[in-house]
């Protein structure tokens, strides 16, 4: 089975729904917490909005709501795809990044979050955000809430300050494989459940075992596909990506030079 593909995603869903597994949304999950064996399928749309799409509408077919979590670039900001995933009953919030695009100016950065924040209140009652990582930016968005409340504009939860990772498990698909979180910069959840994943097959083996946690927040990006050169350009791409990052923490002159590259990215793609 290739994975990455939204045929492996529908085949990873409905294993958990055979398990007994119940989804949830961020919100409901943080609002009201279902009993038994729960999934928070959470998307981050970095990029790629079209494919996001694509997996609401499996998620739909399976009758299975997700959030997710959109950016104001253009690679992720495209309103006809936020208005279809609203209108199959999905959640919809912000993926900040405020204090990176602000150059770390708390005030501009809280202008910049209130103006976004209301964007995207015109899709859909956003009641969640989440952090968008800015791996080659120095400074944490997460800071933003030094001295504000989630509570002051109207939200309940921020995936990486709102849950107790020690009772929830935390699964994301970083680097186009499961256990990629080595890779990351700032959406680093210590792991306390003593499991690591790298295909979705094993996924899929261990809730067939019942191996898997009960309780589990998982990350899936939008870069599942069906589309052979897309699946293959883009496992090219982050395969070259990742190993950039892990020498850029090595090699300040390589660091300036992705990040410069990752500038350049955002604003002509």
């Amino acid at each position: 089975m290739r994975d990455f593909t939204l045929k492996t995603y529908r085949t990873l869903l409905e294993s958990f729904q055979r398990a007994g597994y119940q989804f949830q949304t961020f919100e409901e999950f943080m609002v009201h917490p279902a009993k038994g064996k729960v999934i928070v399928m959470r998307h981050d749309v970095d990029e790629l909005a079209r494919n996001a799409l694509k997996m609401a509408q499996v998620e739909h077919g399976l009758g299975i709501q997700a959030t997710y979590f959109f950016r104001v670039v253009k690679q992720s900001n495209v309103p006809e795809v936020i208005r279809e995933i609203v209108k199959m009953g999905h959640e919809v919030g912000y993926h900040y990044e405020d204090l990176s695009t602000a150059n770390g100016d708390i005030t501009k950065a809280w202008e910049s979050f209130e103006t976004n924040l209301a964007y995207f209140r015109q899709y859909y009652p956003v009641r969640s955000v989440c952090m968008h990582g800015s791996s080659t930016s120095k400074y944490d968005n997460r800071l933003l809430w030094q001295n504000h409340s989630l509570e002051d504009y109207g939200l309940v939860g921020e995936p990486y300050l709102s849950i107790d990772f020690d009772s929830v498990y935390y699964l994301t698909d970083t680097g186009y494989a499961w256990d990629g979180g080595r890779f990351a910069v700032r959406d680093i959840v210590v792991n306390h459940f003593g499991l690591s994943f790298h295909h979705s097959q094993q996924i899929i083996e261990a809730i067939a075992n019942k191996t898997f946690p009960e309780t589990a927040l998982i990350l899936a990006h939008t870069l599942w596909s069906d589309n052979g050169f897309q699946w293959f350009f883009l496992h090219v791409r982050e395969f070259i990506r990742n190993r950039i990052k892990m020498a850029a923490k090595k090699h300040p002159v390589l660091a300036k030079c992705y990040e410069k590259l990752v500038a350049w990215y955002w604003k002509k793609m």
